[in-house]
This record gives C-alpha cells, structure tokens and sequence, in this order.
C-alpha cells in the first residue's frame, strides 16, 4: 500500500562572479517540504558546492537501492557545453568552458545513477536553463543557450523548465516560474505526472507571456501519481465509506438505522444507538458499515457521547463474540476518522479529542491489525511525521523552560537537537501573547500535535525541577506539529 520513495534536490543561487539568483533556492526548499508530505525521504542542498553535489549525488544513489521511486530536482544555473548538459556550482570554475565542464554536476552522471538503481519510477526534474552569463567572455554563440535534448532511458521522465534554446526566467515573487507552476500543480488528486506537466506547461506559458516553454523526455512504462486520492491506495474498503459524505443510507437495514442515529450530534439519539449494539447485530452488519459506524462511534466520542467514549474505553470488552473481520472494520474506521475527513482527504489537524484513548488500545495485540491499517493509510497517501501513527515508535522530547516571577515559561521544545515549538500567528494571536496551561493538558497538546500517543512519548526537562510544575506559561498559538 505505501509507495517508496526518494528525492535530491539542489538549489543553488549565490554563484560567486554571476550575483544572487532570486528563487533556486526558495525553489528546493519548498518543493522539498511538499515532497515530503506525500512521504518522500528527501535530501536537500542548497548553495551547494561542486564537492557537495558529488557527495549528494553519491547518497541519493545509497537511498535509490532501497526505494522504488526517485525524483531528482536541481535549480539554478545549467548549460550546454559540446552538446552535453552541467549543473553548476555555487563554486564551479568559470574562467573557460573545460574549466567549468569539469567542476560541475554533469546531467548524464544523474541520469546513469537513476538508470542504474532498482528504482521502477525515475523523475529528473530541472529548472536550470537560465542566461549563461559567463556566455560573452567564452565567445559562444547564442545557439547553445539552454539544455541540450537528453534521451530518457526506460521508466524515467526528464521535465526541462524551457524548450532548446530558451532561458528559464526568474519568479517575481518566491518562486521561478516554472517550479511555481510545478508547486502550483502537484497537488490535482488523481492527475498522472504527465498530465500534471502539460498543466504546468499551460501555466509556465501564460506566466512568461508565451516566451518560455517547457517541455519532457518520457519513457515510463506506467503511470505516476503525485496526490493519490485515498481511494486510490486503499482497496480494502469501498469509496463511500472512505469518503464517507458519499454514503447513502438505506434505512431498511440495520446498519445504517444506526449510522443515520449516530450522525444527529444529538446523544439522546447516540446513546441508545450504542448502547443497543450487541455482537448478535454487529455480525450481521456489512464491512463497510461497520467502518462507517466506528467512524461516526468515534465522532460522538468526540461529541461528548457518553455511551461512544465507553464504547471506546471498553472496545475489547464490548466487541467480545463480534467477528474478526467486523472488529478490525470498527476499529479501522474509529482510527481512520482521527486522521481522514468526511471526504477522505487527511486532515490538516487531526480530530484528537480521544486520540489517546483509542490508542491505548495498541496494547492489546488482537486488535495490532487495525493499527497496522492506519499506519499504512497513512504512508500510502503520505505525510511527514515524526512517527508513523500505528507502527508504535516512541518519541523523545525534552521541554527547556525558565523561572519568571512565579511561573514556569516554556522557553523551547527540542527533538532530534531542534527547536520545534512556534507560534501560529492569527487576528487574534501574536508572538507576544502568552497563556497559562495546566501541565497536564500541555502534554496532551503536545501528544495531539506531534501524532504521537503519550505513552509512546517520552518528556524530559531542563532544568529536571520543571517536571513538577503545575502549569506552564506558553505562548498563545503555539504548536509543535511538523509544518
């Protein structure tokens, strides 16, 4: 279900002699962060020196042995020379064409690594066909401005920013125009790379005024998709129940009486509902309601249901005598409703009300199936997390705060040796503002945010005496959820 994939990506744009270019960089850095939401394991350089590059490439040919997918991304300046393409340094030897040849990235030494790896999916994607402003002082001739035609060997695609003999221009905003149209495009749900490139190819177009022109070497056998919409990537239950604004209700079965009770946010309704659920009934309900009816168990949970936090607090004892198949569906959809919206689309902020709650059920290792469910939804469509929810990694963060007056102020929050608390500013919230907050709940947050479930997240602080404040003084709009 979870697709393997690596990227590289340079971005150089402060080349010595030839001034600042404005985007490459911005260009790496946020196509990088978009990758990694659809799961990719990303490396990432920018300004990055001839020696640096070789060592990038030399890694990424390590991740390329143990992926099925990998994506190449260089932005900045590339050329011509003698027919062949370069990639250049920040630090590239520019006095005379050989000198450059031979201290930069060539193109066909990316494209042999790709062609060699075990990778099925190969993607070069360059957005390097800027002025060659060292052109006048080489006494080359306008025709070789751009990249040269490249042959894509089997299952890879190769997308050029512009046609031969055009240059690639330069954003007036974050972004070059054509990884703006790129980071524009990736994210149509269901849209096959090639299809996303000829939009991209629309845009780039409409952008420049019809100046530049990009264009694709192609040579995949199958189809590839950035955005794979969850019903896509997970086949064991049918669309309307993933997206499951979609399901229809048929009030002549039992089933769906329920579903239809469930969904009036009212517990005078709920309640009965659940408390009238007995193994007997569950096993005649169809699998896919039963997913839909944990989705809307766990919705009421979140609702204040006293009957569906029970049902989920006494999951095992409630689902005794149920069938394997109709447990696993239940408990599949009260975990796919934290994570997934009403449209199968993952939420931006998960529903975590009970999020640990149900999972303190990942203790009992009859239920590990649903658990695996999750986490391999999860991958499947992508995401960056800090851990994978259900797989049952642990996570270790130590709270750095300080004395002032009588409060405890949270100061940092570090993992991995990096500072990950920030504020989310709003109308309402600036960097300023603080708030007080139970040490208890703080935790909670910080489970809520990071994904992870309090008993797999280990908190120390610094200094130790912090760990028996009360409360903590944070500030307002905080978060520590991956950006």
């Amino acid at each position: 279900m979870a697709r393997s994939m690596a990227a590289l990506l340079i971005g150089n744009a402060n080349y010595a002699g030839a001034g600042i270019l404005a985007n490459p960089t911005h260009d790496a850095e946020d196509l990088d962060a978009k990758l990694r939401t659809y799961g990719f394991n990303t490396i990432l350089r920018t300004d990055a020196s001839h020696k640096a590059m070789d060592q990038a490439l030399r890694d990424f040919r390590d991740l390329l042995d143990i992926h099925e997918i990998g994506l190449f991304f260089f932005a900045g300046h590339g050329m011509q020379i003698d027919g062949e393409n370069y990639l250049l340094a920040v630090d590239t030897d520019t006095q005379t064409a050989l000198d450059a040849q031979h201290s930069s990235l060539p193109l066909n030494k990316v494209v042999s690594a790709l062609d060699q790896s075990t990778a099925s999916t190969k993607i070069i994607i360059l957005d390097a066909c800027r002025n060659n402003p060292w052109e006048r002082a080489w006494h080359r001739s306008v025709s070789v401005r751009g990249l040269a035609s490249v042959y894509a060997p089997k299952g890879t695609i190769i997308g050029f920013a512009t046609s031969p003999g055009e240059v690639a221009l330069d954003g007036i905003g974050r972004n070059g125009v054509y990884t703006g149209a790129l980071l524009q495009h990736i994210d149509a749900p269901d849209c096959s790379i090639e299809t996303m490139f000829k939009r991209v190819r629309n845009t780039v177009a409409a952008t420049s005024g019809n100046t530049q022109t990009s264009w694709e070497h192609t040579s995949l056998s199958g189809d590839f998709y950035f955005n794979l919409s969850i019903g896509n990537v997970i086949d064991e239950y049918v669309e309307t129940a993933l997206a499951d604004s979609l399901f229809d209700l048929d009030l002549s079965r039992p089933s769906h009486k329920v579903i239809e009770q469930l969904k009036k946010l009212n517990w005078y309704k709920q309640n009965p509902a659940i408390d009238g659920l007995n193994a007997a009934e569950i096993n005649r309900f169809g699998k896919n309601s039963c997913f839909v009816v944990g989705r809307n168990i766990y919705q009421a949970a979140c609702g204040s249901s006293s009957s569906a936090i029970d049902f989920i607090d006494t999951f095992v004892e409630k689902t005794r005598g149920v069938k394997a198949e109709k447990k696993k569906a239940l408990l599949d959809g009260i975990l796919f409703e934290i994570f997934f919206d009403s449209k199968g689309a993952r939420r931006p902020e998960i529903k975590g009300q009970r999020f640990n709650d149900v999972f303190e059920l990942q203790r009992h290792r009859s239920l590990a199936t649903s658990f695996e469910f999750i986490a391999n939804s999860l991958s499947a469509v992508g995401g960056d997390y800090y851990a994978v929810p259900g797989k049952g990694h642990s996570v270790d963060v130590t709270i750095a705060t300080k004395r002032q007056g009588a409060s405890t102020v949270v100061n940092a929050v570090y993992l991995g040796a990096k500072d990950i608390l920030r504020v989310v500013e709003d109308e309402f919230t600036s960097a300023d503002d603080t708030t007080n907050i139970r040490a208890e709940r703080f935790v909670e947050k910080l489970s809520q945010q990071l994904q992870v479930p309090k008993r797999l997240l280990t908190i120390t602080y610094a200094p130790a005496a912090a760990a028996q404040a009360d409360k903590f003084q944070v500030p307002a709009g905080f978060t520590v959820a991956k950006e």
